[in-house]
């Protein structure tokens, strides 16, 4: 199939999506007031609620949603062929993800910038609440470390790589103070400085001397313990400094490499080598070990629906909404460009052969001569040692974008920027993520033990802010030092989608109490329901596969020779870990979603008492905060 088909279909589902449907979110379901005063000046503190730009939030919101999800979940699915991968980025995207952005975060606007555990216990009592905090912390332990992960592999024994990245924590630095410090307001200012001195660290990692080159060939144990180090710093740290102005750099690079991306596929439209699906979708393939339902539905979260979009929705960004008509471009918007990058992403893995694909993917993979001889040239061409057995997705989609880049006119000859370009710009998808999710955590951790010693619940008491941003840091570090991509991966789209669950039901609940009309909320209940059946049939298959593992590994351990014994011990542990971790979540979300079906029915037995406005108008209009008369 020609890529340039999909492309045209996802831009025109996307875009009639937003100006409808989103339309319709925000003058129907959950009615926007632009005169309203946002948590942000109600609340400001210049930490954590500062009033932002819109242009600056979106790119921060934006950046933070768009993690490795949209780019790693579409190409390890991309075992089950190209065709269940589009339908669920196309169909999860515009009816499940867009809408659950949205609703978490007007509710969070609406709530002072509360978190989505106090929505909970808000409006569905204490033991929900606390069990939606316990659910959240958990799942966003397990999703940083599956995220961490992702860049651990991408980064290892590259120079480049580390090079680059590292100087977009200093350019951050610049950027911040130039907004706020040296020319406050100078938005387009601090804008072009960081895009070029980003670039001009791309283009240098290619120019690195071996002698300093050798201390940026960082170990997998090393980057494990580097990228927690920035988790901590980046959550501590007022917002202003480094997390929004690295957000909304990383976004400038993200949104333009996306474009460059769609363009590359609109000149080149190469073809899909893999077929539609494959005999993988029904279950034992050698990246994605599950059949293609419900396994798909987890491995492609960002990029459709992710749980952990509700984090930075009730998180930071809220706490930096300057009008409520910029919820709908972040809330709803952002979602969308988002399953466009989950589109680009897994076109260029399905422009590779099946035997290229695979050859990264799998570790320890047996290649024939002929396969071998060409892996070697392609890594050569990329500038790299090696590509064989590079999990975790990364690497796999930046091989191809490079590969479709090197066919556009005059760029045959730098495929090796090109591929490091890709390999910086998803670590700093991801990276953006890491940070942000670290400190949303602290959030929730503060919320959590503020009630036991009330400094500790406090943002500007800074010992707290410390020790609560350890306590999360040094959790996600421990389940990342013990871990890898096919352990982590799954757990963490479990976890991820249990949190959507959780979002939806809750959301549910909102749009009932709050909407003029109660069938509104059939916008979140259906794919809560669909949602739902999804992830718990996933989370009984994991755990079935954990208690399979750790019986294989017990009886190896019994014949094991000393060599291997403590990797087996550590299998085990870790499975037992993750095990645990699952049935914590799912008893979790089983008893929020009990909480919230006690409160519908509570709702729907009594008289309809209508509680927003719901105006009339052409309902694009009335999105933007504005009306017009006839």
């Amino acid at each position: 199939m020609n890529s340039l088909t999909l492309l045209a279909i996802a831009l025109c589902a996307f875009a009639l999506a937003y100006r409808y449907y989103g339309a319709f979110l925000a003058a129907k379901v959950a009615v926007l007031d632009s005169k309203k005063p946002t948590p942000a000046y109600e609340y400001r503190d210049g930490k954590d609620y500062h009033p932002t730009n819109k242009y600056v939030l979106f790119g921060h919101h934006f950046a933070a949603i768009a993690g490795a999800g949209p780019l790693v979940g579409p190409v390890l699915a991309a075992q089950y062929g190209y065709l269940p991968g589009v339908l669920w980025i196309l169909i999860g995207a515009i009816f499940a993800g867009a809408v659950q952005d949205y609703i978490v975060l007007y509710a969070s606007v609406r709530n002072k910038g509360e978190s989505v555990s106090k929505i909970a216990e808000r409006y569905l009592g204490p033991v929900a609440g606390w069990c939606t905090a316990f659910a959240v912390l958990f799942i966003i332990i397990v999703a940083l470390a599956g995220l961490a992960m992702v860049v651990v592999n991408a980064l290892q024994e590259s120079a480049w790589g580390v090079f680059t990245i590292a100087c977009s924590i200093p350019i951050a630095f610049l950027m911040g103070q130039w907004m706020y410090r040296i020319r406050p307001g100078k938005v387009t200012e601090a804008s072009i400085i960081g895009v070029v001195l980003l670039l001009a660290a791309v283009i240098g990692g290619g120019w690195i001397p071996e002698g300093i080159s050798k201390y940026l060939l960082l170990s997998e144990n090393a980057l494990k313990i580097a990228l927690p180090t920035y988790g901590f710093i980046a959550a501590i740290l007022p917002v202003w400094m480094l997390l929004c102005p690295r957000d909304y750099l990383s976004t400038y690079m993200k949104l333009g490499t996306v474009a460059l991306l769609g363009i590359g596929i609109f000149f080149v439209h190469p073809q899909l080598i893999m077929p539609a699906t494959t005999k993988f979708i029904h279950g034992n393939g050698p990246v994605i070990p599950g059949p293609v339902w419900p396994y798909v539905c987890l491995t492609i979260a960002c990029g459709a629906i992710s749980g952990f979009h509700a984090l930075i929705g009730s998180g930071t960004t809220p706490k930096m909404i300057s009008n409520e008509s910029d919820i709908k471009p972040i809330g709803y918007g952002a979602m969308l460009v988002e399953g466009f990058v989950g589109l680009l992403a897994l076109i260029a893995a399905c422009t590779l052969s099946s035997d290229h694909y695979f050859a990264i993917n799998v570790k320890n993979m047996v290649l024939s001569p002929q396969l071998a001889s060409s892996m070697d040239a392609v890594a050569r061409e990329v500038g790299e040692k090696s590509l064989l057995g590079r999990t975790g997705g990364s690497v796999t989609l930046a091989v191809g974008m490079a590969q479709i880049f090197k066919n556009l006119p005059g760029m045959r000859t730098m495929v090796s920027y090109w591929y490091h370009f890709a390999i910086m710009f998803e670590a700093l998808f991801i990276l953006t993520t890491v940070d942000t999710g670290t400190r949303v955590a602290r959030f929730i951790l503060q919320e959590m033990v503020g009630r036991a010693y009330k400094p500790l619940g406090k943002g500007t008491w800074l010992p707290g802010v410390i020790i609560t941003s350890f306590i999360v840091t040094f959790a996600w570090y421990y389940l990342l030092k013990g871990g890898d991509i096919q352990s982590i991966w799954p757990m963490f789209g479990v976890a991820n989608q249990l949190l959507g669950v959780i979002a939806l039901a809750i959301g549910t609940t909102y749009i009932l109490l709050k909407s003029k009309k109660q069938v509104y909320a059939l916008t979140t209940f259906v794919p809560l329901l669909y949602m739902t059946v999804t992830v718990l049939t996933s989370a009984v298959m994991n755990i079935q596969s954990y208690l399979a593992d750790i019986a294989k590994s017990s009886a190896a351990l019994a014949v094991a020779n000393t060599a291997v014994i403590a990797q087996l011990e550590q299998v085990i542990r870790t499975r037992k870990i993750d095990a645990v971790l699952t049935v914590i979540m799912m008893a979790l979300t089983i008893i929020i979603c009990a909480s919230c079906v006690i409160k519908w029915i509570n709702i729907l037995r009594r008289p309809n008492a209508p509680a927003e406005t719901e105006p009339a108008g052409d309902l694009m209009k009335l999105a933007e905060g504005t009306e017009i008369m006839d």
